[in-house]
C-alpha cells in the first residue's frame, strides 16, 4: 500500500507500484499457502493471479507433498467475471466460491475445477460455512490477496489470523481510492487489535507482519 494507505489510485486500476523485492516477498507467502483467495474486482483489475514461479519455491512445495501451485479461489457473490481474462489460461487450479445465483453462469463449463456455493439467508457468501468447506477439502493455510472488500468481509467474520503489509514510498490520495480494508468499516472500539511480529526495510519500502488478536463475540 502507499504511505497514505491506498492499495490503488482513484481509478482502481491494478497497482504495480511495489518493487521487485515486494513481489518476491508476496510470492514467498503464496508458496506457503494451500489456497489463495481473491475477489472478483481484484481479478478484473489484474486479469491474472500470482503463480509460484521461483524454482526453489516450487521445489519447496513439492518436498512438502503439495502441488506446484496453490488452488486459486475466486470469491464473488455475483460471479460476473469475463471468461476471456488471461487468468483462465494460466496453469493453476481454479475454484469459484459464490452463491447459488452466481454459480448458474458457470455450471456448464470447465473454467473452474470446483464450484462452492455457500450463502446466508440474505444471499451473501457465508464465510464461516465456506471456510469449513475449504478445511474439509484439505486447505489448511489460505492466503488472501484482496481486494479490500474481501479482506473486510473476512475481518468482520473473524477469520483473519495474520496481516502482511508492504508500505511503498508514494502518496496516492483520493477519497474513493481503495484501502486494504473496504466495506462498511469498523468503529474504533470494535476494531481488532494487531500484534507486531516483525518489521524490516528494503531500500525505501517497509515490510510489516502482524498477528490479528481475535475478537470474542458474545
Amino acid at each position: 500500500m502507499s504511505v497514505d494507505g491506498k492499495i490503488a489510485d482513484v481509478s482502481r486500476a491494478a497497482a504495480r507500484f511495489g518493487s521487485a523485492q515486494d513481489k518476491a516477498h508476496l510470492e514467498r507467502q503464496v508458496a506457503l499457502a494451500d489456497g489463495v483467495l481473491l475477489g472478483a474486482g481484484t481479478l478484473r483489475a489484474y486479469g491474472t493471479t500470482l503463480r509460484v514461479q521461483q524454482p526453489a519455491l516450487v521445489t519447496q512445495r513439492q518436498q512438502q507433498g503439495k502441488p506446484s501451485q496453490p488452488v486459486q479461489i475466486v470469491c464473488s457473490r455475483s460471479a460476473v467475471i469475463s471468461p476471456q481474462l488471461p487468468f483462465f489460461r494460466q496453469t493453476v487450479p481454479r475454484w469459484l466460491l459464490t452463491t447459488t445465483v452466481g454459480a448458474q453462469g458457470w455450471q456448464d463449463g470447465d473454467s473452474f475445477e470446483r464450484i462452492l456455493t455457500v450463502e446466508t439467508a440474505a444471499g451473501d457468501i457465508d464465510w464461516q460455512a465456506a471456510f469449513r468447506q475449504l478445511w474439509g477439502f484439505g486447505l489448511r493455510q489460505l492466503a488472501v490477496l484482496g481486494g479490500g472488500t474481501l479482506v473486510g468481509s473476512l475481518l468482520e467474520a473473524n477469520l483473519l489470523d495474520e496481516c502482511w503489509l508492504t508500505v511503498c514510498p508514494l502518496l496516492l490520495g483520493g477519497a474513493s481510492a481503495p484501502t486494504p480494508i473496504d466495506g462498511p468499516g469498523l468503529m474504533a472500539e470494535l476494531a481488532p487489535r494487531l500484534q507486531l511480529l516483525d518489521v524490516s526495510t528494503i531500500d525505501d519500502e517497509v515490510f510489516l507482519h502482524y498477528r490479528v488478536r481475535k475478537v470474542r463475540k458474545f
